[in-house]
């Protein structure tokens, strides 16, 4: 007979809490292979979708409902859309993750004492309120593109080049 590890053991083994383990299986991710009273056992098909749904979960970063999805998923090419799709989506918060280190970057290296005397806040700061006024997409890049944010730190950082036109 095969072994059984008690939902303790399993929680333990696996860095997780008891409750945890519960919540997976109320979201239909794993299911204990037998009870013993009133406790859940699972058997090693249970541990390996168990450690199925930690490589998604943990080491993919994807979402439990994007999880499930993916562990519910029959066909290969489904399962493969579900994770091109995760992987683009984090792609994109990793760009915006991008922009928003380089923002605070800019603001940590500007010698300027006001954010609205540096030359790039201020061509930032006057294009969003002008969007703003206009009822226009308000601009969610702070730096330029191909203008990266350690050549627009610095006491003599000349003002990109979106700002110098116009004559903002």
């Amino acid at each position: 007979m095969a072994r059984l590890y008690s939902i303790t053991e399993v929680a333990e083994a696996f860095g997780l809490s008891v409750p945890a383990l519960r919540y997976y299986e109320d979201c239909g991710l794993i299911t204990p292979a037998a009870r013993r009273g009133r406790v859940r056992h699972y058997d090693r098909a249970a541990l390996e979708r168990l450690a199925l749904v930690q490589l998604w979960h943990v080491d993919g970063m994807i979402p439990l409902a994007g999880t499930a999805a993916v562990m519910a998923s029959e066909q290969a090419a489904e399962r493969k859309a579900l994770l091109a799709a995760q992987r683009d989506e984090m792609t994109a918060r990793a760009r915006r993750l991008e922009r928003a280190a380089a923002v605070l970057t800019h603001m940590l290296d500007c010698h300027r004492d006001r954010p609205l005397e540096c030359p790039v806040t201020r061509a930032h700061i006057d294009a969003r309120v002008d969007a703003a006024l206009a009822g226009e997409e308000l601009a969610d890049d702070f730096l330029p593109p191909n203008e990266p944010a350690q050549s627009l730190s610095g006491p003599s950082a000349a003002p990109p080049a979106s700002a110098r036109r116009g004559g903002r």
